[in-house]
């Protein structure tokens, strides 16, 4: 029905219960001598005429009263008051007394046919829906304010495939009550129980504000019953329209190792990226393109794209400048290898960037293990190509993305980076830009790393291979370690080394057993198969070493470490004659430069060790 039918009928039914309320209330207080007197007609004429002008102030005929609720009624009693308080004014003005019984009695009797008659249009439209038996019964986990929208929107959807049958909430206070017809079944200790006894076939985890842990204790209790588990989008995505309400997402590893989100300084990052040219090197990968986002956030006057894939860096630029077609933000692609040492110093000297993030870089331990000299080509003299030029360009501040690997490094890879720390270390001491290191470990998702790998070998039908049972790592979300990146790179004075908080190490092979469960399988249909540890790679990574700990946090997951530069002068006649070196004694002579020949420095291995030096 259109809006204007629709408002018309509610005008038309709307005056002929007003006339039908204010004629019943004489005849209740048995008043009928005074039906055709002037003052009758008078009074009548203006609670009709009053309604209609507020009904219409408060846009009453505009509410979709198919999907009405608390808020529809309190606009209903509003209007329906007002009109009678009105009334009575106008009574006492040209009357000189008031009707209390009469506009009491009209106001209740509006009430009943006027709300009545609205709650009809909505109960008539419900039981059009009938219930559908051949959709799956759903458990919902969290009776809130998002639990009980899921409901309503899956209740209201007649193309939704789900059919919600109850709730499931901790506060005590809800359970054993019904909403929206739904009993509120138990606490999410009882979640194995009410899905036996109410034959559930589908779980979606509806609470916004759970935290990580809490997260993870649900979906293993899901998980022990082989229903699929979904959990509500995020609620920044449901706020700016990315995704619908009835658009649930399967459980992701993402969801159940990562971390709370923290509250970034947006105010200093304002102050470090808005208005100023911004390069990123490495910008088609999985960090640089992500930074990329992040920081056109920002409004930078100019971001340029550096790297040496062409279709990863032009499918980074259609992306950007999809998302954001109104930006003022001028987006420059530059194809270049960081190896090519004049074709940097073109590029910054052509676009005069103002900050630097430099996370191109090789990142595989196998094949580096087998090419050591492409490790020190691309991550050791790269980074010092790149590093060179923002020195002789000025730029203000730059920031180079390391890896944990390069701490008592056991790897080309690791240790290549280590040096390219070191080169930059020693750069900040004789240069007036602002030199920094961020170091983290594992990124969810990344290309090359474990999940991916993992997810082609399950859709292959398995078996998952793990490298050892003790294997484990430190993982963070690609989207929170780029933002962590460039909250450092704010708080920059030149010389740091920060490291950001991983959360607690990980275990490759629970890794593999979640997505295992998560894509709907069971340890014995895909298997899990022990590979053996290969060239280069560690049991445990490390984030600082001892002699690297600095005794403060400086922002929350993000800590400061020490970085002393030694025997830089051994670095630079090493990548002065690296290329007369065979691959063997390379190896070696990089892992001595970086350890040293009895490997001194004690590793701080673990999570706990970490935060002791916020204290």
């Amino acid at each position: 029905m259109s809006i204007h039918k629709r408002t018309s009928l509610f005008i038309v039914l709307d005056t002929l219960f007003i006339l039908i309320a204010f004629f019943s209330s004489f005849i209740i207080i048995n008043e009928p001598q005074i039906y055709f007197n002037v003052n009758f007609w008078l009074s009548c004429t203006i609670i009709l005429l009053s309604y209609h002008m507020f009904s219409f102030l408060y846009k009453m005929n505009k509410k979709a009263w198919e999907y009405a609720s608390v808020g529809e009624l309190n606009v209903i009693l509003k209007t329906l008051t007002i009109s009678i308080v009105f009334n009575a004014f106008i009574q006492l003005l040209i009357f000189d007394h008031i009707q209390y019984r009469i506009l009491f009695i009209t106001w209740l009797l509006m009430v009943v046919l006027i709300g009545g008659a609205r709650f009809w249009w909505r109960m008539r439209n419900q039981d059009h829906k009938r219930i559908d038996l051949t959709k799956k019964r759903t458990l919902i986990v969290g009776a809130g304010s998002a639990g009980t929208m899921v409901a309503r929107q899956l209740l209201q959807n007649q193309r939704a495939d789900l059919r919600p049958v109850a709730f499931i909430d901790d506060d005590a206070n809800k359970q054993k009550l019904d909403i929206y017809a739904l009993p509120v079944a138990g606490s999410t200790a009882d979640i194995p129980n009410v899905v036996a006894n109410m034959k559930i076939e589908n779980i979606i985890i509806a609470i916004p504000s759970l935290k990580r842990h809490k997260l993870q204790q649900i979906y293993q209790l899901c998980s022990t019953v082989k229903v699929k588990t979904q959990i509500l989008p995020m609620i920044e995505d449901l706020v700016t329209g990315k995704v619908s309400v009835k658009q649930f997402k399967n459980v992701s590893v993402e969801d159940l190792l990562g971390r709370e989100t923290v509250e970034l300084d947006n105010d200093l990052i304002g102050d470090t990226i808005t208005g100023k040219n911004v390069l990123v090197t490495g910008a088609g990968g999985s960090i640089g393109s992500e930074l990329c986002r992040q920081i056109i956030t920002h409004a930078p006057k100019k971001l340029v794209l550096l790297g040496h894939g062409e279709n990863s860096i032009y499918n980074i630029e259609m992306e950007l400048k999809e998302i954001m077609s109104h930006s003022m933000t001028e987006i420059v692609t530059e194809i270049a290898d960081i190896q090519d040492e004049k074709k940097l110093l073109t590029v910054f000297d052509n676009h005069a960037p103002e900050v630097v993030y430099h996370a191109a870089a090789h990142k595989h331990v196998p094949l580096m293990e087998r090419n050591p000299e492409e490790a020190i080509k691309n991550n050791t003299i790269g980074s010092l190509n790149v590093a060179t030029a923002a020195h002789n360009a000025r730029v203000k501040t730059f920031v180079m993305v390391s890896t944990d690997k390069a701490v008592n490094p056991t790897s080309v890879m690791g240790a290549s980076k280590r040096l390219a720390e070191m080169v930059i270390h020693d750069l900040n001491q004789k240069s007036k830009t602002i030199f920094t290191v961020v170091r983290f470990g594992n990124v969810l998702g990344s290309n090359g790393s474990v999940i991916p790998l993992f997810k082609k070998q399950i859709e292959k039908g398995g078996p998952v291979t793990v490298t050892h049972p003790d294997m484990v790592r430190y993982f963070m979300t690609i989207p929170e370690a780029s933002r962590l990146v460039i909250q450092a790179s704010c708080l920059a004075q030149g010389g740091e080394t920060f490291v950001l908080d991983m959360g607690e190490p990980v275990k490759i092979v629970d890794l593999a057993k979640n997505l295992i469960s998560l894509s709907g399988h069971s340890e014995e249909e895909i298997g899990i198969e022990f590979t053996g540890i290969r060239p280069g790679e560690k049991l445990y990574e490390e984030l600082l070493n001892k002699d690297e700990i600095h005794d403060e946090q400086i922002f929350p997951k993000i800590y400061l470490g020490k970085c002393a530069v030694t025997n830089i002068h051994k670095v630079e006649k090493l990548l002065s004659s690296y290329a007369l070196m065979d691959k063997k004694a390379l190896r070696a002579k990089v892992l001595e430069l970086t350890n040293g020949p009895k490997h001194v420095a004690e590793p701080v291995s673990s999570h706990e060790e970490l935060h002791l030096s916020a204290k």
